[in-house]
């Protein structure tokens, strides 16, 4: 489990950074999708022409109110097809300004990435996010195949995350501060781009500590031990993806991923703007 998780972490900003970078900005306004807008359709375009209830149930830990505010009538100004297009032209462009195209490892990691994803696809039960981005064709550009299949890993660990969540009672804004929390990411940067109003975090949080898992602004010993939890058996619904490299395919890709990931942050691909 462990190898499969690393290997995944490792080569996740191959995926990630198309939520950061200007390609996609700029393309997604060049469709008339301006602030909000560019990010909800990009991700939910797999789907058709997603609802506003859509997006929120299978994204999870975002503001419902500014989900609809994105979401409504963005589907007047282009069409889901524009918007894939436009995602994975941005998501070609920003890799090959980070190298990724020259790499000397390319083709290997693509192979052992590439079968994790087909082998997640044997498994989309439960997992709508994913199955949408699933039935999308595969590109024929490597690059582009390598973000299409890590993008593929991303949201099959997504949705098992989603399900995990709920099932431990965790709801979205709730999931949002424990993460918080935890100091792995910059709690302003998460109010921002969740978009959720100071008096309903204010309030999530004092549930929180009530229910014994936040101590101040920190986790409690209580949430620690939740949050492992629900990470633990995240990883354990991603493993059929991972299974049929085998832990020593997981330890392979893991290794040769890492120079990847770091390709993609040397060249400020994952900066907050």
């Amino acid at each position: 489990m462990k190898a499969a998780r690393a290997a995944w972490r490792r080569l996740e900003p191959v995926h990630a950074m198309i939520y950061f970078v200007p390609e996609g900005r700029r393309r997604y306004a060049e469709l008339g999708l301006g602030g909000r807008a560019g990010y909800f359709t990009s991700r939910s375009a797999a789907f058709g022409r997603a609802s506003a209830e859509l997006v929120i149930s299978t994204f999870y830990n975002f503001n419902p109110d500014a989900v609809r505010r994105a979401v409504d009538g963005a589907w007047d100004a282009t069409t889901p097809q524009q918007v894939l297009d436009a995602r994975y032209a941005a998501a070609g462009e920003a890799l090959r300004r980070a190298g990724i195209h020259e790499l000397p490892d390319l083709h290997e990691v693509l192979a052992l990435t590439r079968r994790a994803a087909e082998a997640a696809c044997e498994h989309a039960q439960g997992r709508p996010l994913f199955a949408a981005h699933a039935a999308l064709p595969w590109p024929e550009e490597p690059v582009l195949q390598l973000w299409h299949a890590q993008t593929l890993l991303r949201e099959f660990r997504g949705d098992g995350h989603v399900a995990c969540l709920l099932s431990e009672g965790v709801g979205g804004l709730e999931a949002l501060i424990l993460h918080a929390a935890t100091g792995d990411v910059p709690v302003d940067f998460l109010k921002a781009s969740r978009a959720w109003p100071e008096e309903a975090w204010t309030a999530t949080q004092e549930r929180l500590r009530e229910r014994g898992l936040l101590d101040g602004d920190s986790l409690s010993p209580e949430g620690v031990s939740l949050r492992r939890h629900i990470e633990d058996r995240t990883d354990r619904l991603a493993l059929p993806a991972y299974a049929p490299l085998g832990d020593a395919g997981c330890e392979r890709l893991a290794e040769l991923a890492s120079p990847f990931g770091r390709a993609v942050v040397d060249a400020g691909l994952l900066k907050l703007r």
